[in-house]
């Protein structure tokens, strides 16, 4: 716009239609002293705006939508520069960026509820099958046959208190075995609790799920049954000389959906070499 048009006054309407808000809210930007008009009109009052205010009233936009509040925006106009403007938008960036890091977590949780829901449409619990899978960081923590079951629940909740995991249904998390024990029967030798935290920035200290083959197996019911699952598993690796390696993982599918313990469903995944 030339500088001839840059002076020339908008009515209210007018500039609140420019900036596409509401002339309310310039009314009330004018009563709080946030945001006053070029003038007014000495004979009906009605307040005037020029064109070069609009930089300074897309800024107060601009903060309103990072939600900053007016108290923050004032104090910000009563001593602005470069630098205060340059500090502020630096912490609302931040803010921003932790966000997007929760919404990709949001939509990474969601996307597995969807895997799951899909594979519970499509599944045949008694297939035993090899898949590929890309590669997993998790949160571990020990346990052992002799862990109670509210020590396992104080440390799951230590770790995701840790890693700034707000609930636990964020993460997809279950219970691993070492085929060492497998192998040698003894099938209720958990010795590890794993989160699996949709997305992390480091991996120092974590358990590595290697990418590459697995099998896949799935078993519904009573725990009690769940050896017998394995015994398959592993007569089914022996036939196709498959050689396991590593910890198996199981995983519950289905808490979201079913109101009986019956109907519980385990995915087992467990690496071949």
């Amino acid at each position: 716009m030339d500088t001839e048009n840059r002076s020339k006054f908008l009515t209210i309407g007018q500039f609140a239609a420019l900036h596409g808000i509401n002339k309310k809210t310039l009314m009330w930007y004018d009563e709080i002293g946030l945001f006053r008009p070029a003038a007014v009109n000495p004979e009906n009052g009605y307040r005037c705006y020029t064109y070069h205010q609009s930089p300074i009233l897309e800024t107060i936009l601009l903060l309103r939508e990072l939600d900053v509040s007016i108290g923050e925006i004032q104090s910000f106009m009563k001593n602005r520069s470069a630098q205060s403007l340059k500090c502020l938008l630096e912490e609302k960036i931040a803010e921003l960026d932790l966000q997007l890091m929760h919404l990709q977590a949001v939509r990474k949780t969601l996307s597995n509820h969807q895997q799951n829901m899909s594979t519970l449409l499509t599944m045949d619990l008694s297939e035993i099958r090899v898949v590929e899978k890309q590669e997993r960081c998790l949160v571990t923590v020990d346990i052992d046959r002799d862990t109670t079951f509210e020590k396992k629940v104080e440390l799951i909740t230590a770790q995701t208190s840790r890693y700034q995991l707000g609930r636990l249904h964020d993460a997809a998390y279950g219970s691993m075995i070492p085929v060492a024990s497998l192998l040698c029967g003894n099938f209720d030798d958990y010795t590890r609790l794993f989160i699996e935290i949709p997305l992390f920035a480091h991996r120092d200290g974590l358990h590595i799920q290697p990418k590459g083959k697995y099998l896949r197996a799935f078993h519904r019911g009573d725990w009690d049954r769940l050896p017998l699952r394995y015994q398959e598993i592993l007569a089914f690796a022996r036939r196709q000389n498959l050689t396991l390696s590593g910890y198996s993982y199981e995983k519950g599918i289905n808490e979201t959906v079913i109101d009986r313990m019956e109907d519980y469903i385990v995915q087992i995944e467990i690496p071949i070499l």
